[in-house]
């Protein structure tokens, strides 16, 4: 992996990501943690996985905190705050990356728990942390954020559709944020090449990939994309607080 942001650009601030023991959410706080920041990272269930990251991340000079966490459950997402507050006081860049739907034996509205209203929780209680000139990222595909306008495969619709309303939830805050002089920036990508979602996707409906690889071009693999999300917690917030990445020319925006 290349330097990604400027060397020491966030030196002195606190990042969490959601959902960064493993691919995007890994390689993300990976690139904050070469620019300086300290890092908290956020786990469901792989344990040691999360503590070889931290232990590699100490390594580049900056302090590591590994939580784990159900982002569905009220009193987990409190103690995972109540331990960046003891830890580092404040935060300066939440990266909503945790995301999901697609995992099998999980209830009927599991999606919308995690995609949706688990985003909204995670950010309500950050609140008090996020200071004047924090940045809030929320992770997403363009499969989701174009769904009121085109179609996706059948098989990632209801995930889709639960990501565009967790989407449409943190807009909503948006005035609030800025009220707090906070940044909010979503992040949306293609398929992204080597990702848990695009693995099951092939699964249920083989040469998916390839179709989509072929129709765009070129899709991105997760060091890449996770640079994205890593530049949109320190870039200038853009104007309608969408950072597209890759090919859109196949999606119709109706102002989505």
């Amino acid at each position: 992996m290349t330097q990604t942001l400027p060397p020491d650009s966030l030196r002195g601030k606190t990042a969490l990501v959601t959902g960064s023991s493993r691919g995007i959410g890994a390689d993300t706080v990976r690139y904050l943690a070469e620019a300086g920041a300290n890092v908290v990272v956020n786990y469901r269930n792989k344990a040691p996985r999360a503590e070889k990251l931290a232990t590699e991340l100490r390594g580049l000079g900056v302090e590591a905190l590994v939580v784990g966490a159900d982002l569905t459950d009220d009193a987990s997402v409190q103690a995972m705050f109540s331990e960046v507050e003891r830890a580092f006081g404040a935060l300066d860049i939440l990266v909503l990356n945790a995301s999901g739907g697609m995992e099998a034996g999980m209830a009927e509205d599991y999606a919308l728990q995690l995609n949706r209203d688990a985003q909204v929780r995670v950010l309500h209680t950050a609140l008090p942390l996020l200071g004047d000139g924090a940045r809030v990222v929320f992770v997403t595909s363009h499969q989701a954020h174009f769904i009121r306008t085109t179609a996706t495969m059948p098989e990632y619709e209801p995930v889709a559709l639960s990501k565009r309303a967790g989407e449409d939830a943190l807009l909503e805050l948006i005035p609030e944020l800025e009220e707090r002089g906070i940044g909010f920036v979503v992040v949306s990508g293609d398929m992204i090449e080597g990702t848990i979602t695009a693995t099951l996707l092939e699964r249920a409906n083989p040469g998916a990939i390839a179709l989509r690889r072929e129709s765009a071009g070129r899709l991105y693999n997760v060091s890449e994309f996770a640079a994205e999300v890593a530049r949109a917690a320190l870039d200038p917030v853009p104007e309608d607080h969408t950072r597209l990445v890759g090919d859109t020319s196949s999606f119709e925006d109706a102002g989505a």
